[in-house]
């Protein structure tokens, strides 16, 4: 957990404790001066190497990096509760409630400032590089936290996250950097507070607040206690506490072997916590090699594996996909007025981070991996990295390093689909334009809010569809849209526009539905995907399914009924066209007003295109609403620590209206991203290239014979087009241009311990088959025979057939 706006500064075991976690006996140190070198190492992590001070953009950030800490430095006044005026800590009643949470932020974020304070002190051109006075006014800072809150005597209130890792972590490295200024006395107090604060027993056990990247954070404050108090016992305890964080999980926090990142349980958080952990493990890494502590457990393969596995697939031109960032979306503008998060900033701490443990990597993996970033560089025209102020000037240092090395060549954005069933989420990928589903069920909350952030996002679980384009659209999230857009109408999404409350369903992921089938197909690069929607605190209910294909993602729901007397919708999309857009909609080959505001309902339409976005085709036409509107919005209405001056957007919103309390309702469109209106309208004339074969509350199918594509979901067992399945799965079938097919079956409900699929087509023989296909006929048509497939995690079981 994290205060709004303090997010991770990324960014000796003893009985039953060591055995728990099969800690090994402590090595001694080498030599005398081990401590030292690692010291130095960690001074060198936190302060970046490689890089020219007079250089831009280096020049200019530690020039604002002097002035921030000449600020702090004439406004430090310590005082009983407090170090800043501004920043009290004393809590009259402290607790663990919203306001205890306020008053331990605000203690967390004094040691925050008084690392600024010693960075300037630091490092060089920053106008206060080695000035006694501020390396004095930094020693006196933490004295005064010590004495006054952060010791050895005091009880913790408000958020456990800013005792345990937000304060220690910055209190440790102001004292790395502030060594030599420091007597033997202050280091030991700072020490002690930490022991009592932080104590062994943070992570003897691997639940709790001690999983994942808490776990890595944790590990990072005993590593550097154990540096700075040269106690090997320390050293040892935290390489070997990170083992529980590399092997592949099968429920709660970690990684899956699909790819998922889980945190707080059920939440997808691949660029949140996730990316805490990927830091954190690249600098312990770092720390640690070639020591007598270097972290050697042959799992650590895992995490290596992750960077394509699980991370790369979340990142397109730099930017991190919202749909895995959990409430840090929510994390925009703050208070103070300083730019904090968004996707391309989240984006670029991973590449830093990805950057970094690649010197702990194969030597294969490591110049990939910089081919990698290198390429989200270069392709990051929204928002370059190097322009980026919130990205820490050693992560900025590494970044050039890679930008600037000529033996790196840049590697393509990878073209494929991905589907990541333990945390119901998708990515599909083409050559110039990116997409992803995010969804919900029994495991994976609708959304998540807390600590006073993201109370708006109840419906981004609901199947919300984004999509970005190679050289368009990049800020179509990063640029005010989450304080600003309707949250109703996210989209791709179904909801009713039942108001609900700031933070409706509860904290830290309590909103779960009670449904089971979410999942889907895939044969790596188009996929039938689906998902059972019962609406957060709504009665509504609804089947939704998206055939991802090469040019195209087709949308298909039914089943839409609900009872909250509220009207409910499906919003086809919602694109953010900035302070000053008016992108021209056209449709069926009018162009509509570009006034704001604009409303119409558009009926029989066939298709509309969005200048400079994409078009949408109506198969069978159908009766469209359409709003052009200018939205304003302020940070603070999605996060008690936003800032509250108001910001505004305009917006070209697209939807089909169910009316109120709908009955089987239901919509069809396909999303074409980045296509013309000429081919948008060419696509809508040509009848013969989708066939939607069902689209009820039963199943729902398509056909595109030109891709040799079939995709069923079928919500019960029963017949669509050739296929017939005797229990609810996804299926998805191509057809190829050789004479062979690929068959993609999933149980996305994890429950059916027997399948039979028919398919009424010609086919000669079976090339190839898991182990839970149990039996196949061939001949005038094809059946397959599945065993137990509800240990197979939802996952797809690809089988290959050559057609007779």
């Amino acid at each position: 957990m994290t205060t709004p706006w303090s997010r991770r500064a990324f960014l000796c075991a003893t009985g039953s404790s060591a055995l728990a976690l099969g800690i090994t006996a402590a090595p001694q140190a080498n030599a005398a001066d081990a401590y030292d070198a690692l010291r130095a190492t960690w001074r060198t992590l936190i302060l970046g190497a490689g890089f020219s001070p007079a250089d831009e953009p280096f020049r200019s950030r530690l020039v604002d990096l002097g002035s921030s800490a000449s600020a702090l430095l004439s406004t430090m006044a310590p005082a009983s509760g407090s170090l800043w005026p501004d920043a009290v800590y004393a809590d009259p009643d402290p607790d663990t409630d919203q306001e205890s949470f306020g008053y331990s932020a605000r203690m967390n974020d004094s040691y925050t400032r008084l690392r600024t304070m010693a960075e300037a002190f630091s490092r060089p051109g920053t106008g206060l590089t080695g000035d006694t006075a501020l390396a004095t006014a930094i020693a006196t800072g933490l004295d005064h936290l010590h004495s006054d809150v952060y010791n050895e005597n005091r009880a913790t209130y408000g958020n456990w996250y800013h005792w345990q890792i937000g304060a220690p972590q910055a209190l440790l490295d102001s004292c790395v950097l502030l060594y030599d200024h420091l007597s033997a006395a202050q280091l030991a107090s700072h020490l002690k507070a930490v022991d009592h604060f932080v104590p062994d027993s943070a992570v003897s056990v691997y639940s709790g607040t001690s999983t994942g990247a808490n776990r890595v954070d944790l590990c990072r404050v005993l590593a550097l206690r154990g540096v700075l108090g040269r106690s090997s016992a320390k050293l040892s305890l935290a390489a070997n506490a990170l083992s529980p964080v590399f092997p592949y999980v099968t429920s709660g926090d970690g990684l899956y072997a699909d790819g998922s990142f889980i945190q707080h349980t059920h939440v997808p958080y691949t660029a949140s916590y996730g990316s805490v952990m990927l830091g954190g493990l690249g600098m312990l890494f770092a720390l640690l090699a070639g020591s007598a502590w270097a972290v050697t457990d042959p799992a650590r393969q895992i995490v290596f594996d992750a960077v394509e596995n699980a991370w790369a697939p979340f990142l397109y031109n730099g930017l991190a996909l919202d749909g895995v960032a959990g409430r840090a979306i929510s994390r925009g503008i703050s208070a103070a007025g300083g730019l904090q998060q968004d996707d391309h900033v989240r984006g670029h701490a991973i590449m830093a981070s990805i950057v970094l443990l690649g010197q702990g990597a194969s030597s294969a993996e490591n110049a990939r991996w910089r081919g990698l970033v290198k390429g989200w560089m270069r392709r990051d025209y929204y928002s370059p990295p190097m322009s980026d102020g919130f990205l820490a000037i050693s992560s900025l240092a590494r970044l050039k390093g890679v930008d600037d090395d000529a033996a790196v060549s840049v590697i393509a954005e990878p073209v494929g689909h991905r589907l990541f069933p333990h945390m119901s989420r998708a990515t599909h990928r083409r050559p110039t334009w990116a997409a992803a589903i995010s969804m919900a069920d029994q495991r994976i909350t609708y959304y998540e809010t807390g600590n006073g952030e993201n109370l708006h996002g109840w419906h981004t679980g609901s199947g919300m569809l984004y999509w970005w384009g190679d050289t368009f659209a990049n800020g179509q999230y990063s640029d005010a849209f989450w304080p600003t857009v309707d949250p109703y109408r996210l989209p791709g999404t179904t909801a009713s526009r039942k108001v609900l409350a700031d933070a409706a369903g509860g904290d830290w992921g309590a909103s779960r539905p009670d449904v089971n089938w979410v999942g889907g197909a895939t044969d790596g690069q188009r996929a039938a995907i689906g998902q059972y929607l019962k609406g957060l605190g709504s009665t509504l209910l609804a089947k939704k399914s998206w055939f991802c294909l090469d040019d195209a993602i087709v949308c298909l729901g039914a089943g839409i009924s609900c009872k909250d007397g509220t009207a409910v919708e499906s919003t086809v999309d919602n694109r953010n066209l900035g302070p000053n857009g008016s992108a021209a909609l056209t449709v069926d080959g009018t162009v509509q007003p570009l006034t704001y505001p604009w409303s119409a309902t558009l009926s029989g339409a066939s298709w509309a295109h969005l200048a400079g976005h994409g078009g949408y085709v109506f198969p069978g036409r159908a009766t469209v609403r359409a709003r052009r509107e200018e939205r304003t919005g302020r940070w603070s209405d999605i996060n008690k620590g936003g800032s509250t001056t108001p910001v505004s957007r305009r917006y070209l919103t697209l939807w089909a209206d169910h009316g109120t309390n709908p009955s089987g309702a239901g919509y069809a469109y396909v999303l074409m991203p980045g296509a013309s209106a000429d081919r948008t309208a060419a696509r809508a004339a040509d009848t013969g290239w989708l066939s939607v074969l069902a689209n009820t509350d039963n199943q729902q199918g398509v056909q595109v014979p030109s891709l040799g594509f079939t995709g069923v979901n079928f919500w019960f067992g029963g017949t669509v087009g050739a296929l017939t399945a005797t229990a609810p799965c996804a299926v998805m079938i191509g057809e190829r241009s050789d004479g062979t097919a690929v068959i993609c079956v999933s149980d996305p409900m994890r429950m059916q311990t027997s399948l039979t699929l028919t398919w009424r087509r010609a086919v000669a023989s079976v090339t190839s088959r898991p182990a839970t296909v149990t039996g196949a006929t061939t001949g005038s048509s094809l059946t397959l025979t599945f065993g137990d497939l509800s240990g197979t995690g939802g996952a797809t079981q690809k089988i290959t057939v050559r057609l007779g």
